[in-house]
């Protein structure tokens, strides 16, 4: 029972440190000439949160940081509070749920024994994490569409061809470190893995 309570409540600790790498990365940003969203290193930690710690607890990550952005924190990359969904970074944030919920959907909860490089949680890796930027950069487009009357193809210059060459590169950067930052993550936020593979070591021992 006690380890139990432990790693619910690590879970919790590991999501709002990636709800703080998610606000702090905020801090890096390059404005993009004629847009109001700048680029910016939130996403990859976005992608990450989710690849790392499951569906659930990246998106209580990604909960954490939204409700501090909504009750005044400056955490978003313009003015916060309420008002942040009236302009077109409104959708990236709701793309940031998205995102993190399928990144870790087809990632799922880290193992331990993700230590050795498998190529089918690699291959969900890449899914997932592909998945997770896409939907980030959709979701701002099509609430771009709505929020102002613009076509589809006009979205998709304002809110998507500016982004592509960076979220690349935060892409083939989240593979890594999803790899590297699983099996520390899955020692404090699955034990009941660790257990499992423990056993699994003794059991083949002469």
């Amino acid at each position: 029972m006690e380890k139990n309570s432990k790693s619910a409540r690590n879970r919790y600790v590991f999501a709002a440190v990636f709800a703080a790498l998610i606000a702090v990365s905020g801090f890096f940003r390059l404005p993009i000439p004629g847009s109001i969203v700048p680029v910016v290193l939130k996403n990859l930690f976005v992608v990450l949160s989710g690849a790392v710690l499951g569906s659930f607890y990246g998106g209580v990550s990604i909960v954490i940081f939204l409700a501090a952005g909504l009750v005044g924190i400056p955490v978003f990359v313009i003015a916060g509070g309420p008002a942040v969904f009236f302009t077109p970074l409104g959708g990236y944030l709701i793309g940031y749920f998205a995102g993190s919920l399928t990144a870790g959907l087809i990632s799922g909860l880290p193992k331990v024994t993700e230590k050795k490089i498998r190529p089918v949680l690699l291959i969900r890796l890449c899914i997932g994490s592909f998945l997770g930027f896409a939907l980030i950069d959709f979701c701002g487009v099509f609430y771009m569409m709505m929020l102002n009357s613009m076509s589809f193809k006009a979205a998709l210059i304002a809110g998507l061809v500016p982004y592509i060459s960076g979220d690349i590169i935060k892409l083939v950067i989240s593979i890594p470190l999803a790899l590297g930052l699983r099996p520390i993550a899955a020692r404090y936020i699955n034990p009941e893995d660790s257990g499992a593979a423990d056993n699994s070591q003794r059991q083949g021992e002469p």
